[in-house]
């Protein structure tokens, strides 16, 4: 019973994980650059994302414009898009397989099946997570190296946006329920290696007839 329990718990935090990282992927704001001007009227906030940079005025207008060319962007910028969009579609099989493979459900078959889909989408959301975290951590670094280069004007420099912080959330999450789904399938087949050999006890009565027609062989 705790184990399933812990299945349910790591369910749902994979749930936020994969929310947070369809999420991270799809907004705008990973990097952002807000630039008061001569008077708060003037004043602009620059967001640039994986597929399109958006820039919202003071007085309430806003636009976006999509990134159509994939050669002209930063190399990081495409091994984001790639590692990002890769992460959804593994977290996305890990929902799938581990609701078949938890024991509260009463789907996938036999006992060794649902331990196997339930490692199996453990091992999805592992992935997941490392191929989130991976972009995330160097989209701040080019972040952080950008804003303390002392070529940069000040315009042009950028902080890390919601979409950096959310992605860092949701692969942790991924992460802690990926090992949960491992280690409770684990324990389950390391117990299932354990060999207990079975002893065989006749009963008295058959004992003693096989002792009386032996005795009476040699009479």
């Amino acid at each position: 019973m705790a184990s399933a329990s812990l299945q349910f718990f790591a369910f749902i935090l994979a749930l936020f994980g994969v929310f947070g990282d369809i999420t991270a992927t799809l907004l705008p704001n990973w990097k952002v650059n807000a630039d008061v001007g001569s008077s708060i009227i003037t004043a602009i906030t620059q967001m640039q994302g994986l597929w399109m940079d958006c820039t919202w005025y003071s007085t309430g207008m806003f636009s976006c414009t999509l990134k159509y060319s994939i050669l002209s962007l930063p190399v990081y910028i495409q091994a984001a898009r790639t590692t990002m969009v890769l992460s959804c579609i593994l977290s996305a099989f890990g929902i799938c397989i581990t609701t078949i493979g938890m024991k509260c459900t009463k789907l996938g078959g036999d006992t060794d099946s649902k331990s196997h889909a339930c490692f199996a989408g453990g091992v999805c959301f592992i992935l997941a997570g490392i191929f989130e975290l991976v972009p995330t951590s160097w989209y701040t670094r080019e972040i952080i190296a950008n804003f303390l280069d002392q070529t940069i004007p000040e315009s042009s420099k950028h902080e890390p946006g919601g979409a950096v912080y959310t992605g860092f959330i949701s692969a942790v999450l991924l992460l802690i329920a990926g090992v949960i789904f491992c280690t409770s399938c684990f324990k389950k087949q390391q117990g299932a290696w354990i060999y207990h050999p079975k002893q065989h006890h006749f009963p008295a009565t058959e004992q003693d007839s096989n002792a009386g027609y032996n005795l009476k062989d040699y009479v």
